[in-house]
């Protein structure tokens, strides 16, 4: 168990309970929908209109997550049946792209783990193979995205999809699958995460030996900005590749990632901005950041002694913050977690519902409330 105040420990059973008074309400009324966001508080059905959108895994993980909280085969049940829709999209390959790990790790990757289901398990090798195959060997690094113009395109959100790859090393006993997520999380080690401790959103690699041609602002504010969410990712992202690997210089990433995550959102009440170096104003909030680097605070306590308080008490303060302003139990919304953000710029949506906000608030609260499986 975490070593949490009584205090604490009463707030995240009570909002424990909550979320799974709310999920399992919303989760029964909302069929066979696999959400992005809310229209006029009610789930939408992204999958119905884009079934290769790179979130739709993040409700089905919602559902292992509510599994493994209420033993209630309900979730799981459906949780299967979602999955089983994602085969239109594991099949084609000019649909899928780097985050294969979003969706089939968060469906297929916690089936096999939770039920040992062996159709859910060829389903994620089916997905690891893909992403190993993005992988350029003479540059280092997987492509993020599809397109001959995007082919030396790495993001950091790719962080997020490795434990995919460690996976399949634990379950088959073939090395290529880990070695090529060690490979690339070295080379975002060495080029991405900046001394201070910030993330570079997108980086363009020479294909021939690897070196950087030019970074780009993607989500965030502009070249040589904080994009939050992006902070998060790395931050999540090398505590998971530590998790998996044992390699103590992921550890110490996410350790240098999170001290700059909790000085710079500190200064805003515990809430990220959606760019820790934006301007003063357009001012933006993503609660999804701050949902994501929860989670990634809490597995990073877990694995150092010393400082482990210190990043356990930055993930409870920036949860409750969340939880004060943007969190919703009612019946007037089918999401829990108000305040998301696509990205900084006009062509962003800002102050929306998003899934994977949802999807990292839950595993954040049932962490703290005695949740030991990670489905990562």
């Amino acid at each position: 168990m975490l070593p949490l105040s009584s205090d604490v420990k009463a707030w995240v059973a009570k909002v424990s309970a909550e979320i799974v008074e709310k999920e399992s309400r919303v989760i029964k009324k909302s069929g066979e929908k696999i959400p992005y966001t809310t229209e006029n508080g009610v789930f939408d059905d992204k999958f119905a209109n884009d079934p290769s959108w790179w979130t739709n895994g993040f409700y089905i993980g919602i559902l292992w997550l509510m599994y493994i909280k209420t033993g209630d085969s309900y979730f799981s049940d459906l949780a299967n049946r979602l999955e089983e829709k994602l085969d239109i999209v594991l099949y084609d390959p000019e649909l899928l792209y780097h985050d294969v790990g979003f969706m089939w790790g968060l469906s297929s990757v916690a089936n096999y783990r939770l039920t040992g289901n062996k159709v859910s398990g060829a389903r994620a090798l089916t997905a690891a193979n893909s992403l190993v195959a993005r992988f350029n060997p003479a540059a280092g690094f997987i492509t993020a995205w599809n397109g001959e113009d995007k082919e030396s395109w790495s993001i950091v959100d790719c962080m997020m999809n490795l434990p995919l790859l460690y996976w399949a090393t634990e379950v088959t006993g073939y090395r290529r699958f880990k070695d090529f997520g060690i490979l690339h999380a070295d080379k975002t080690m060495e080029h991405v995460v900046r001394t201070d401790g910030s993330a570079i959103h997108i980086i363009d690699y020479n294909l021939d030996d690897g070196s950087v041609v030019q970074t780009f602002g993607g989500q965030g504010y502009g070249v040589g900005s904080s994009w939050t969410r992006g902070q998060s990712w790395a931050l999540y992202g090398f505590a998971l590749s530590y998790l998996r690997t044992g390699e103590i210089k992921y550890l110490d990433t996410a350790k240098k990632i999170a001290n700059y995550f909790i000085a710079s959102v500190s200064e805003h009440g515990f809430v990220p901005p959606v760019d820790f170096r934006s301007p003063p104003e357009p001012y933006y909030v993503d609660t999804t950041a701050g949902a994501i680097a929860a989670c990634g605070m809490i597995e990073i306590s877990k694995h150092c002694e010393a400082e482990s308080n210190l990043y356990l008490n930055a993930a409870v303060k920036i949860l409750q913050a969340m939880t004060e302003k943007y969190a919703d139990f009612s019946e007037n919304s089918d999401a829990i977690l108000h305040g998301g953000s696509e990205g900084y710029l006009d062509n962003f949506k800002k102050n929306i519902d998003i899934i994977y906000g949802d999807y990292f608030f839950v595993e954040a609260l049932f962490m703290l409330d005695g949740m030991d499986i990670c489905l990562w």
